[in-house]
């Protein structure tokens, strides 16, 4: 029998695929060379003519595992993976676009995300960023070299969320790459396939891995881009299956060239926090959903952030799309409260710097992971220096709700 539950195909997906010894995981292969008695054999698997294993820094056992799991998940073709979220979006840009080229970014954007399509400017490579809740914006801010348009699913840390299925539709007709960052919601939520996303990106690091000891990264190919469109593929990637072509290339140009590697150990890491994925997000969205309740009645908070409140702008929107509306939110105190006044008054809730964990955390964002963009780009996004994003965990809901209740009821 065959199992089609997301956790029960996760679980049992090692051992599908054969695993030495019975065991039901794909064990950690440390080897970086690989041995083949033919010559010949060798060079027909550098050449692509055969499958094989050349080099630790291109491929791995554990790691091919790993992502066969992410494009099971995604419901994709392929999926490419790195040492980073951060290491599979650049490196896969770099892969794919030109000087010269025109990109279309949600404003609505993960930190280093902006500040990298900052250093694509300095490299002859435009990019136009706008209010991506809205198709009209994307559409408008199209040009004859435009190549590909990114979006997140659940913008960090204010939530807003991007149009997806009319940016998708937009997209195809135009003949755009659009690429999708599914961090916040996770596969398990939402699959960018349904909004025609043509690559989508997670870090591994946070939900899907889910127990901060292991950093990584990926992207997967939908097989839905008519990459034969795409003019910035080299010819001796064209061969096989169209659908290939450009996560081929985002292999080649981008994993073997710029050496971002998954490691093993830390592969086998995320794929065993992988199988309790949707277990750890149906109770990490259930506690955001109560808190959140909690906070936007308070006296001493001034705004909620969260996609799952009634208020939220794009509130129905969310519920259309995602199966729940995540675990991240964010909050502005009153203005006589000190955000780390109140941060360091919480016990169960830790200050760091990640989300995703286990455990529920807390940082100030414009004093922290936004700091670096100044007070006018901060301004543009809505960061007010009042702003505290919690990533929540799967502690219970009441502990969690005390923990809050008491930080707050401190004057």
């Amino acid at each position: 029998m065959t199992q089609s539950g997301f956790t029960s195909k996760l679980l049992h997906a090692d051992r599908r695929s054969g695993v030495q010894h019975g065991s039901i995981h794909k064990p950690i292969h440390t080897a970086v060379t690989y041995a083949y008695d033919d010559s010949r054999e060798l060079a027909a698997v550098f050449q692509g003519k055969q499958s094989g294993y050349t080099y630790g820094r291109q491929v791995n056992p554990t790691v091919d595992a790993l992502q066969n799991k992410i494009t099971m998940m995604e419901d994709g073709v392929a999926t490419a993976a790195f040492s980073t979220g951060m290491a599979a979006i650049c490196t896969t840009f770099f892969a794919l676009l030109r000087a010269g080229d025109h990109v279309i970014s949600s404003s609505f954007l993960f930190g280093n995300t902006n500040s990298v399509f900052k250093t694509f400017e300095s490299h002859g490579i435009e990019v136009t960023f706008v209010d991506a809740t809205n198709v009209a914006n994307v559409a408008a801010a199209i040009k004859e070299n435009t190549k590909l348009v990114f979006v997140e699913t659940i913008a960090n840390p204010r939530t807003q969320v991007a149009d997806l299925i009319n940016i998708g539709d937009l997209c195809e007709a135009q003949n755009l790459l659009y690429c999708v960052d599914n961090t916040m919601t996770t596969p398990y939520l939402f699959q960018g396939k349904r909004a025609k996303a043509s690559l989508v990106f997670n870090s591994l690091t946070k939900y899907i891995g889910g127990h901060a000891n292991a950093l990584g990264g990926a992207v997967t190919e939908t097989g839905l881009y008519d990459w034969s469109k795409f003019e910035n593929l080299y010819s001796n990637y064209k061969k096989g299956d169209v659908s290939s072509w450009g996560i081929t290339q985002i292999k080649k140009k981008g994993l073997r060239d710029f050496g971002a590697t998954l490691g093993p150990e830390a592969a086998h890491h995320i794929s065993i926090g992988s199988d309790t994925l949707a277990l750890r997000m149906e109770r990490a969205c259930e506690n955001a959903r109560t808190l959140t309740e909690y906070l936007s009645s308070h006296d001493s908070v001034k705004k909620v952030y969260y996609p799952g409140l009634s208020g939220h702008p794009q509130h129905q929107l969310s519920t259309e799309l995602f199966k729940h509306c995540g675990a991240l939110f964010s909050i502005e105190l009153n203005d006589e409260i000190d955000c780390f006044d109140f941060l360091n008054r919480l016990n169960l809730v830790i200050s760091a710097s990640n989300l995703g964990d286990t455990r529920s955390l807390g940082i100030p964002v414009a004093h922290t992971i936004y700091h670096e963009m100044g007070p006018e780009r901060r301004a543009t996004m809505g960061i007010d220096d009042s702003l505290v994003r919690f990533a929540i965990g799967i502690e219970e809901t009441e502990d969690l709700l005390a923990d809050f209740e008491a930080a707050l009821s401190v004057s």
